[in-house]
């Protein structure tokens, strides 16, 4: 399999879980970390340009959302993923949360060239961009991981950040007795050696290095705690705030951070920096990183990666999807667009069927 100009190649879910045996979770995990490092390293908005994401959210027996998040990298590929995010899917239909395809298409001409299936890829360029944002941002040592919400990211959350840091112990809570539970059998493949403990709140924020938050708290039930105590150099993952009125952490305490967003437009709008004014938001995570130099207060203080999913990490970890793809003969390669030798004729089929 070389890729074909006319075909589309198709990824379902079982290709991706596929490709993702051949090649090795730890080993996945860590390119594709590295890999969105670089491109956002050498990230430059007169090459790429990425607008804010846009959709229609509902608020019926089965509330959520359908959005798009589009990228458009110059001379080469528009990647469009279409994401619905349905918090009741897992007790009512048994789905996951958010499900989303991810497309691919040619600038010359238009053609799709790749269709992925979008639901774990979600997942691992989510903890993988958490693991990027805290390699910069959080005390090299970090040793104890707080995870608030147990649900599917916190899983992706915990296996990326295991590839950057040393970690002796991580502590959970969801509200879902039933998700803290079931964690350990859920990240028992990662094969780590860390214990895990089951911790209020008040515990999480006193003792971790890092924190998680990756809840489905809903719109105006924020924030979920309010004055702990915490590390004077606590680095927080802030992924579960992605809507208009949903946030997870006290203003009280992104005031005191350094807050830095993975896309300000859209962070303002739909993240914790939809609390903030302007002057109380730090770099991007853009900025931060091709300037990390000019950055060294971030190392001696509270901070907080506004994480609410950019389409950059889309593109980087589906090209590395077709690329693996196409390595290891995985997926299908389909006709999908009517195409002839007569382009200027739509009904060139039918012709051929009266000439028959």
């Amino acid at each position: 399999m070389k890729g074909n100009q006319r075909k589309t190649l198709v990824l379902s879910g079982d290709n991706v879980n596929a490709i993702v045996d051949r090649f090795g979770l730890n080993n996945l995990m860590d390119r594709l970390i590295a890999k969105l490092n670089q491109a956002i390293k050498t990230f430059d908005v007169n090459n790429t340009t990425i607008p804010i994401r846009s959709g229609f959210n509902y608020d019926n027996d089965n509330p959520g959302l359908i959005e798009w998040m589009p990228l458009y990298k110059k001379n080469e590929e528009v990647v469009i993923k279409v994401v619905g995010y349905h918090p009741k899917n897992p007790i009512k239909h048994s789905l996951p949360t958010i499900l989303s395809t991810i497309s691919s298409y040619d600038t010359t001409t238009g053609h799709l060239k790749g269709l992925v299936d979008g639901v774990l890829l979600t997942a691992l360029r989510t903890g993988a961009t958490s693991a990027v944002a805290s390699k910069y941002l959080a005390q090299p040592d970090s040793s104890v991981l707080g995870l608030i919400g147990c649900g599917a990211q916190s899983i992706t959350q915990l296996h990326a950040l295991s590839r950057i840091f040393d970690f002796k112990k991580v502590l959970i809570y969801d509200v879902d007795t039933k998700a803290t539970a079931s964690f350990r059998d859920r990240s028992e493949m990662l094969d780590l050696s860390i214990e895990v403990i089951e911790a209020s709140l008040d515990l999480i924020m006193k003792q971790s290095d890092i924190v998680c938050t990756a809840t489905s708290i809903d719109v105006g039930e924020g924030p979920l705690f309010n004055n702990l105590e915490l590390k004077s150099n606590i680095h927080i993952n802030a992924v579960g705030s992605d809507f208009p009125g949903k946030t997870e952490l006290p203003l009280q305490l992104l005031k005191k951070s350094i807050v830095v967003p993975d896309f300000l437009k859209q962070a303002v709008i739909e993240g914790e920096c939809q609390q903030l004014e302007t002057n109380d938001i730090g770099p991007d995570l853009v900025d931060l990183i091709q300037n990390y130099k000019n950055y060294d207060a971030t190392k001696n203080s509270i901070t907080v990666f506004d994480s609410t999913g950019w389409a950059l990490e889309d593109q980087v970890v589906m090209d590395l999807f077709l690329e693996l793809a196409i390595e290891f003969e995985i997926g299908l390669e389909l006709d999908i667009e009517n195409t002839s030798a007569d382009a200027k004729n739509p009904y060139h089929y039918f012709l051929k069927k009266i000439e028959v």
